[in-house]
């Protein structure tokens, strides 16, 4: 394509770097955004005895401890298997110790747990990573470092948190916007950009220190040789015996050298083994101690270190290359590949946003999508050997160490983290939400991510599969079916052939899991199920993961609901599986029938007149089974009572004619079985036009009613999406008493008033992305399903009437809202702070939190989880690419958030 000025990149350059990377040819992501934005306090670095992480290795400790298994940076990247890693450090002259890495308050120290205290924000990145932006603020006066700590302290649950800009360090605009661009000229030469904005009105010196390490793999046991990094002229020359030698060329400032060896003296009080250890760079820069860097100019650990006084208003900048080869002029091409690397970012991203989306929602897509792959990071574990090194047998499990039941697992790769400071670890329901966005740019990473936890590496020998680094043997919601069923159809639809290997694979280990559920989490072996806390943390009366103050267990409506949403999702892969192996039409019926159990159970009332229906209030709760055989509903409307909405599938009619015998099956086993007959016949769940089937737990009378509450915005429906917990609980809180102490569940709308699950999160109010993404999902198969005639109130008592792709589109607009400048140019996720709305450097500036604020869609808790709230690139894009007939004509397979010939395969 081109024009008459020349040629036009319509977004494939990326493309073909991406089907190279794909094909194995050339090796585009072996270097990227891998370094973690906090090692500091991860269990994985935990050796303590008690397991206080965030005691054990601190953030005062970071710049003077060598890490075990990873390392961190701000801005930083390193090659795939993090051997080699280059960050940026900075000091202000009025610091008392150098920047090296994001602060941040431990759990103890929050008052809603733990909580960064920096602003830094993920500008631009492409998926094999050929251009990254980052842009990190940092102020010129001495950073707040004890002022937050001692305020954030003093504070209680229900005060507010506060912040950086609270501490008035910003104030007069008196700080740097440090911008730090990279681009590849090859995927061994990457190119670095760093320019520093003083944003305030006075001439300041910033001390500016791209740093060059290699992570510390030498001193445990079976430890490799060690590297060396050493001076030449010009650059940094870094050998090591895996990567062989790369060059960091640098055009002036001061290489200073040291190793990535614990300052022993420092940490632990006894004599160094080494003169030059990690913190050595910054006793020679921040207070002047000559000694601590190495005369030689030899060591694991250098940084070139610039002075740069930068007048008011103005900038300066900074440039390096990092290449496997030296070059003899690094500079000569270096401002093109910037700007085609630039330019080929803005094509690509330009060919993913459809048209008709407006100038702003382009800029939230894009920097989700940022987010996303900056917070792809390098994960590294060995359970046995780190079970070894805390003295324990790995073949003993032992419940006093963390994690001992998971010797078998290993991790050496890169993941899709939550959040780059505050969980920069994976965790199971969240990875499987993350592929959905990362399918959007980068199908192949995203496989891969589902890929990982199913592998034997990974998924428990029982067939569990890992939760969470705090807890591997914790339970999250079983979502990895949906997510894998997803990026396979939408690969299908963008290069017509679906990867049938990738399925096969995943359904066999998903089995597997599947099995671990219906042994170990159906108590009573009824057909309904428990789980513990599923991901939603303090969503319950009690902590659902604990031994109940009652004694007895819970049924849960969520648990039994996520079984049924697994079900579908089985049934409908190894549907598709069958269309080449026959064998799997008998797993199909054998997951149909297992579903109807779970449908059956989910209806049935009891001998007790106890069930997860309550036919009274319209919605479904959990039930409380006591020791003594009774049981009692659990009346907190909350989204545990709509996630058996979300277990709403539909199946195509290629089943009717590819399977005819899977269907005669179901109709013989519905005949044989009056309680299946009954639910069926009851709620209507059969076939509807063109053959599709409905699978759902209810029908339309209880549709309505679930509906007619969660669509009230005097209960689940906020102004920025669904919310966890009913508004009714504000001036209705629930309550139950045991043994003379009274549990209680009120709405917050903000965060928690309890320290449950660290008391860092909250489901009693704020609005959650993964589960309004899942409601928005049921309700177009719902439409798809019912069609246009089938329209509710929205919102209930409005007097409007929507159809059910009317009522997402409604929800996924409300969600969207919450990152967008409204006519006064404010942004809903920034809350009340003018700064965010008005400033011109901070207003374009959008942070993707964790979860949002039930009522003013105020962000909260982790302030970088694009992890699911990135979800909203997705949701954004599909409602600009699909209208209602689009998607009642083609349903799932009309899923396609690219538009026009993005996705088309490359030759």
């Amino acid at each position: 394509m081109t024009d008459a000025e020349g040629p036009v990149d319509d977004g494939g350059a990326e493309r073909r770097r991406l089907a190279e990377a794909d094909a194995g040819a050339v090796p585009w992501r072996r270097w990227g955004p891998y370094l973690s934005e906090r090692q500091w306090g991860t269990v994985r670095e935990d050796y303590s005895a008690n397991g206080d992480a965030w005691s054990y290795f601190t953030h005062d400790q970071a710049r003077s401890r060598a890490y075990r298994w990873g390392e961190d940076g701000i801005a930083g990247v390193s090659d795939d298997k993090q051997r080699l890693c280059f960050a940026l450090a900075l000091w202000n002259g009025r610091d008392p110790l150098l920047k090296e890495r994001m602060f941040g308050l431990t759990n103890a120290e929050g008052n809603h747990g733990e909580d960064v205290k920096e602003y830094w924000f993920h500008l631009d990145n492409t998926p094999t990573h050929s251009y990254m932006k980052y842009l990190y603020k940092y102020p010129q006066n001495a950073f707040p470092y004890a002022d937050l700590v001692d305020t954030n302290r003093a504070r209680g649950r229900r005060d507010d948190e506060y912040e950086l800009l609270d501490t008035g360090v910003f104030d007069e605009d008196r700080y740097f916007d440090v911008v730090v661009e990279y681009a590849k000229a090859g995927p061994e030469d990457l190119l670095v950009e760093i320019t520093a904005h003083n944003r305030g009105p006075d001439e300041a010196t910033l001390h500016l220190l791209p740093t060059l390490w290699f992570r510390h793999t030498w001193s445990w046991a079976g430890g490799t040789a060690v590297p060396v990094l050493r001076a030449t002229d010009g650059a940094v020359r870094a050998d090591h015996e895996d990567l062989g030698p790369r060059w960091l060329h640098h055009q002036g400032g001061e290489p200073l050298f040291t190793d990535n060896e614990t300052d022993d003296e420092r940490i632990f009080g006894s004599p160094n083994t080494t003169p030059y250890v990690k913190d050595g760079i910054g006793r020679r820069v921040v207070h002047g101690d000559t000694t601590a860097v190495n005369p030689a100019r030899t060591g694991t650990k250098a940084a070139v270190h610039h002075v740069l006084t930068v007048p008011g208003g103005d900038s300066a900048t900074v440039r390096l290359r990092l290449t496997d080869t030296e070059l003899p002029a690094p500079w000569t091409d270096f401002g093109q590949v910037m700007d085609a690397r630039r330019t080929e970012a803005d094509a690509f991203y330009d060919a993913l946003t459809p048209e008709g989306m407006g100038d702003d929602e382009r800029r939230m897509v894009r920097q989700a999508l940022a987010g996303m792959l900056w917070s792809k990071q390098y994960y590294h574990l060995d359970v046995e050997r780190w079970l070894a090194e805390h003295g324990v047998d790995p073949l003993a499990a032992d419940p006093r160490i963390r994690n001992s039941g998971w010797y078998h697992m290993v991790h050496d790769e890169i993941m899709s983290m939550p959040d780059t400071w505050e969980y920069p670890w994976f965790a199971a329901w969240d990875l499987a939400f993350h592929t959905l966005a990362l399918a959007m740019v980068d199908i192949a990473f995203a496989k891969d991510q589902l890929a990982l936890l199913l592998r034997r590496l990974s998924l428990h020998p029982n067939g569990q599969i890992p939760a969470y680094e705090w807890n591997f043997g914790d339970v999250n919601p079983p979502v990895h079916a949906w997510a894998v069923l997803f990026v396979y159809e939408l690969e299908k639809r963008r290069t017509g052939r679906g990867d049938r290997a990738f399925l096969e694979n995943a359904f066999q280990k998903l089995t597997k899991n599947f099995t671990w559920w219906l042994n170990r989490k159906d108590t009573d072996g009824n057909n309904v199920f428990q789980g513990g806390f599923l991901g939603l943390d303090n969503i319950g009366v009690f902590d659902r993961s604990a031994p109940l103050p009652t004694g007895g267990h819970l049924d849960q409506a969520d648990g039994t609901a996520w079984m049924a949403l697994y079900c579908q999702n089985l049934l409908d892969i190894a549907i598709e599986l069958a269309v080449d192996n026959p064998v799997y039409v008998e797993q199909a019926q054998m997951l149909f029938e297992q579903f109807a159990w779970i449908a059956v159970a989910m209806n049935r009332m009891g001998r007790d007149n106890a069930s997860l229906w309550d036919e009274e209030d319209g919605f479904f709760y959990d039930v409380l089974r006591l020791p003594d055989g009774s049981a009692t509903p659990l009346k907190v409307r909350s989204l545990v009572g709509l996630i058996p909405l979300a277990a709403t599938s539909v199946i195509g009619g290629r089943a009717d004619r590819a399977f005819p015998e899977l269907v005669e099956g179901a109709r013989e086993f519905i005949r044989r079985h009056p309680a299946v007959e009954a639910v069926v016949e009851q709620h209507d769940l059969g076939s509807g036009a063109d053959g599709r089937y409905l699978f759902a737990l209810f029908g339309e009378d209880r549709l309505r009613r679930v509906l007619a509450r969660m669509l009230d915005e005097d209960e689940f429906l906020g102004p920025y999406g669904i919310r966890s917990l009913s508004r009714h609980h504000a001036e209705h809180p629930y309550t139950f008493e045991v043994h003379g102490q009274t549990y209680g569940v009120g709405y917050l709308p903000a965060e928690s008033d309890s320290g449950m699950f660290g008391g860092n999160s909250n489901w009693r109010g704020p609005v959650w992305f993964p589960i309004n993404v899942l409601i928005i999902r049921a309700l177009l198969n719902l439409h798809e399903y019912h069609g246009p005639a089938f329209t509710v109130e929205c919102p209930t008592g409005s007097g409007r009437t929507l159809n059910l792709y009317e009522v997402a589109r409604e929800i996924s607009d409300r969600l969207t809202a919450t990152f967008l400048r409204d006519a006064d140019g404010h942004r809903p996720v920034h809350g009340a702070r003018a700064k965010f709305a008005k400033d011109p450097h901070w207003k374009d500036l959008i942070l993707f939190h964790e979860y949002f604020h039930g009522d003013n869609g105020a962000g909260l808790g982790a302030s970088h989880q694009t992890g699911w709230t990135g979800l909203v690139a997705a949701i954004a894009t599909l409602f600009h690419t699909l209208d209602a007939d689009d998607w009642r004509r083609g349903g799932r397979a009309s899923l396609e958030p690219s538009p026009g010939d993005l996705g088309e395969p490359l030759s």
